[in-house]
């Protein structure tokens, strides 16, 4: 049974999601606060992390930071709530290492769907390295090199990287990178991918303002050259 970390100070909304997490087969953890969550992430190591923006001590950033900073954490999905709708908010959720956002107020059954739709995409990897020019890509090990040296990637940047490097020298559209490197369709999609193809060619380009492994291919979508 996978493990869902809840965090948030909002007791109600904990119930509802315990509620609906569980009916669809999942075991729930529950956090109201920033440090009962970084303990709760330390102990359990849990399978995703649905978290909050605003809490009362340790902000829902504070705790992605932490998350991606910690090797045997760094790998698990997080799935941001925000009561904020400002598109600046997300995108710098989205570049701290958050890898959704669900906005307030939300549907429990939508939520429940990106968790699923998260954990399908983070478990299903094929057992055969991937490579690319100087790009290497352990699947069972989730780990991305580049000319030799190892790069930390968010689950759902090393998910768009995977696609790319396995159709490498083709051109793929923003609806094939979203759906099966980001596993569903919602609305704001689009700003999420670009923010995710941001860090990604902050973390692999030599120069990320002139990049030389994903290429933009205007009005389709994105192709990792293969060369």
């Amino acid at each position: 049974m996978q493990r869902i970390l809840v965090v948030d100070d909002d007791r109600e909304v904990v119930r509802l999601m315990n509620a609906y997490l569980e009916q669809a087969g999942y075991e729930v953890l529950v956090a109201y606060d920033g440090e009962t969550a970084i303990h709760a992430l330390r102990r359990e190591k849990p399978d995703l992390l649905l978290l909050d923006l605003m809490l009362p001590d340790r902000d829902g950033y504070d705790i992605t930071r932490f998350v991606r900073s910690q090797p045997d954490l760094a790998h698990i999905p997080i799935i941001m709530l925000t009561a904020r709708v400002d598109d600046t908010d997300k995108i710098v959720g989205l570049e701290m290492g958050a890898d959704d956002y669900v906005t307030k107020p939300y549907n429990p059954r939508e939520v429940v769907a990106r968790v699923r739709a998260r954990l399908r995409s983070h478990n299903t990897l094929s057992p055969q390295p991937l490579a690319a020019g100087d790009l290497e890509m352990d699947l069972g090990r989730r780990e991305v090199k580049v000319a030799g040296q190892e790069v930390e990637l968010t689950p759902s940047e090393f998910n768009i990287l995977k696609v790319l490097m396995e159709r490498a020298g083709y051109v793929l559209t923003r609806d094939e990178l979203i759906s099966r490197g980001l596993g569903m369709d919602y609305e704001g999609i689009d700003r999420t991918l670009d923010s995710h193809i941001r860090n990604l060619r902050r973390k692999i380009e030599p120069d990320s303002k002139n990049p030389q492994y994903i290429e933009t291919v205007y009005g389709i979508g994105y192709r990792l050259v293969d060369e």
